[in-house]
């Protein structure tokens, strides 16, 4: 009897978990900002994808991706670029899971003021057509001047496949 409670117990944590990781109701729309983690931190992970591999994600599971425009830990995406690729912002800590290095994961300062989170120098968006958590539908889009690029959780761009538009 003790083991079942115990067995229980583990069933009803990992469903927890899973509800406070990115479950509930996706919005399409390219002005609703992607969940952040409890108490305003930023959880950065890696997730394994069918067509990409290892690559990095944020609190929700979504595909985080790179701006080859952006020089340096500044971002060169605002107004309507940060509304179909809205940038990773906290307001509190920045953490990591998986293979993602906690050393490589810092925040710098947008021009609106949030701050916003950095992979091995290189600011991190979500992409507004991915609704779900495998999705890499930014992957290789020539949008805003310059190439969206998914992350490994080494920090490279990984620099094959292509969402739907192609552009790679």
């Amino acid at each position: 009897m003790r083991r079942l409670s115990f067995i229980g117990s583990i069933a009803a944590a990992a469903a927890l978990l899973i509800a406070g990781c990115g479950g509930g109701t996706s919005n399409n729309s390219s002005t609703s900002a992607p969940a952040k983690s409890p108490s305003g931190t930023a959880l950065v992970n890696s997730a394994n994808t069918a067509s990409l591999g290892d690559i990095v994600v944020g609190p929700n599971g979504r595909t985080l991706y790179l701006f080859k425009k952006d020089t340096g830990p500044n971002s060169n995406c605002s107004g309507a670029c940060a509304a179909q690729w809205p940038p990773l912002t906290t307001s509190g800590a920045v953490t990591s899971s998986g293979s993602v290095s906690m050393s490589a994961l810092k925040t710098v300062r947008r021009s609106d003021g949030k701050m916003q989170v950095t992979f091995d120098g290189h600011p991190l968006y979500y992409y507004a057509g991915d609704s779900a958590p495998g999705q890499a539908n930014g992957q290789g889009l020539n949008t805003y001047g310059a190439t969206w690029w998914a992350l490994s959780p080494s920090g490279k761009e990984i620099t094959v496949g292509g969402g739907p538009h192609g552009g790679y």
